[in-house]
């Protein structure tokens, strides 16, 4: 019979602390919420994609412009 890493404990009933009271659902969820981890790059990738389009923008009235 193979051999796998977790034989021995696959099968062992999920332990429940009698000191510590579970988690909430909602606290464990919380855990794992999505957070800023970069607060403010949203503002500054927003600015840079405004002053790409208005380059663009201008780029493309020169252009009319001199024809």
């Amino acid at each position: 019979m193979e051999q796998h890493s977790y034989d021995d404990i696959i099968n062992l009933p999920h332990h429940i602390s009698e000191r510590h009271p579970q988690m909430s659902l909602y606290k464990r969820a919380a855990q794992f919420a999505p957070f800023a981890a970069l607060t403010g790059f949203e503002d500054v990738i927003n600015d840079t994609r405004i002053e790409w389009e208005n380059t663009i923008e201008n780029e493309i009235f020169r252009e009319d412009f001199n024809e």
